[in-house]
């Protein structure tokens, strides 16, 4: 212990995520195996653990991991239930990219709810708010990867691509879907007739599988790269690299990749001429267990394996068949160009709606220090409620001797003053606290916490202030009043305790924090 003190370590590793992250991460490992009845009783066993102790991080990651489970059981009320209290979760605590994930997840269970209107509202809402956020971070590509999977789930081939070309850019791990969802839109427009821009898609596909082979090679990337090349025709090559994985895939039960391998082997074999052997393979296919399918492998199934019975005996029951077959593929398509059109529709009215609410922020931020201005502590103060259930404290942060700073040396040395003391208030704010300049060199800040948490974080604040070299050759101070809500305490009753508490700072000598 001796030795952590000495170097000023912690004597565990400090992460953005909860204490109790690794139980998280076992849930959410467990329902992307299959795992998914398992997944949901160790979320349950290990969310009255966080709870218990308090890691609200942990608890959130969790509630994820869960509906993850939800949704691979097909449990899909549930699963919105469980998504929904987390998207009210990080708009309480204020996180935007927590909303934007919590949305992405809940866009994907609208889809596979049927309900197409709110999946595309969210999803729409989401991109917005990841547009917003241009900082680069672990926690945006998440939350992009969920935007992606959640317009992969849509079939919105389009935004998914754009999606996984942005985050490649930052890792190489997302070639893989990348490739992946050129392909299968290249399979469904060969499907719907559009050779051309099929064989684009394929072709892109190919290339970024061709490039990972060289350097990693990998059963699954195989089967993707063998699929790419059966559809471009290159099939000799396609059925030896298909024939070569499907065993090992099928053996590991990574079924997904195992459904291309077929398709892949079944497509060559057509091409050959071994028809009932194409058959087979598109039959098993078919087969094959359902976990991990995406929404579009099984009209892409049925649509080879329908080909393939008009090849083995032209007849008119198969002719037939293969008519309605794909009539309901071209339907399919239409409904999916339906759904484009309606997320486009959403995104310009979420810009709409962003661009108002940027420009109501704007008049509500100072623009000296970018913390609120009077109009947003009016706002604040109307917010506070004798009946209010959440605790919360006011801290009134003044200035000591400011005026003398502004004669001494001049305004524009006062404003970087003001600027930087800001910086120090925003430093010392969590998610739900909220720091206002309400006049001139008085700031307040809108705590959520009781009074005890109100005093620790003032003197924290008056501490920094008092250490910082703000202006050379001059220490700043502030002086700090902080007054806790009790119930039945109008907001104007707040300021006027938290006030008398600055007035008293002040009289004690100033760089004080009064309680």
């Amino acid at each position: 212990m001796a030795d952590w003190i000495s170097h000023e370590r912690l004597p565990v590793p400090v992460t953005a995520y909860g204490p109790l992250h690794l139980l998280a991460t076992t849930v959410h490992r467990m329902a992307n195996n299959g795992l998914a009845y398992e997944a949901v009783e160790a979320a349950d066993a290990y969310l009255a653990i966080a709870r218990a102790v308090g890691d609200d991080k942990t608890t959130r990651f969790l509630i994820q991991g869960k509906m993850y489970a939800m949704l691979a059981l097909g449990r899909i009320p549930e699963a919105n239930t469980l998504g929904s209290s987390l998207l009210h979760e990080y708009r309480r605590i204020g996180s935007a990219l927590g909303e934007a994930k919590a949305l992405c997840d809940l866009a994907q269970v609208h889809m596979l709810g049927g309900h197409y209107v709110d999946c595309m509202r969210n999803l729409a809402r989401a991109g917005v708010l990841l547009d917003e956020l241009d900082a680069d971070t672990d926690r945006r590509r998440s939350a992009m990867c969920s935007f992606a999977e959640a317009a992969t789930a849509a079939e919105l081939y389009e935004t998914a691509a754009w999606a996984y070309e942005h985050l490649r850019h930052h890792s190489a791990s997302f070639d893989l879907v990348h490739a992946v969802t050129l392909l299968y839109w290249g399979l469904r427009l060969s499907h719907v007739g559009r050779s051309d821009e099929a064989r684009s898609r394929l072709r892109r596909s190919a290339e970024i599988t061709r490039a990972w082979l060289e350097d990693h090679p990998d059963p699954t990337v195989t089967a993707v790269h063998a699929l790419a090349l059966a559809k471009l025709g290159e099939t000799t090559v396609a059925e030896k690299l298909a024939r070569s994985v499907i065993g090992e895939l099928r053996a590991a039960g990574t079924h997904q990749y195992a459904r291309m391998a077929h398709l892949a082997h079944g497509i060559s074999l057509r091409e050959h001429g071994f028809l009932h052997e194409a058959r087979r393979e598109f039959i098993a296919a078919r087969d094959l267990p359902g976990y991990g399918s995406r929404p579009d492998e099984r009209p892409i199934i049925r649509f080879e394996l329908a080909l393939t019975a008009l090849a083995l005996d032209g007849g008119q029951a198969s002719r037939d068949l293969f008519q309605t077959v794909e009539a309901q593929v071209r339907e399919l398509w239409q409904l999916r160009l339906q759904r484009l059109a309606m997320l486009r529709q959403a995104r310009q009215r979420e810009e709409i709606e962003a661009a108002r609410a940027r420009a109501e922020r704007e008049i509500l931020r100072d623009p000296l220090t970018g913390l609120g201005n009077r109009r947003r502590f009016d706002v604040l103060m109307d917010g506070i409620s004798p009946a209010g259930e959440e605790p919360l404290c006011l801290l009134l942060i003044d200035l000591d001797h400011f005026k003398a700073v502004n004669d001494a040396y001049s305004h524009s040395a006062g404003d970087q003053a003001l600027r930087e003391v800001a910086t120090i208030l925003r430093a010392h704010c969590r998610a739900g606290d909220e720091a206002v300049r309400y006049a001139g060199d008085e700031f307040v800040i809108f705590l959520r916490g009781d009074a005890t948490v109100g005093a620790e974080v003032g003197e924290r604040i008056r501490t920094a202030v008092a250490r910082a070299a703000i202006l050379a050759d001059v220490r700043l101070t502030v002086s700090v009043g902080v007054a806790g809500w009790k119930p039945g305490m109008t907001g104007d009753q707040l300021f006027r305790v938290a006030d008398d508490r600055l007035y008293a700072a002040k009289w004690s000598g100033r760089n004080t924090t009064a309680t």
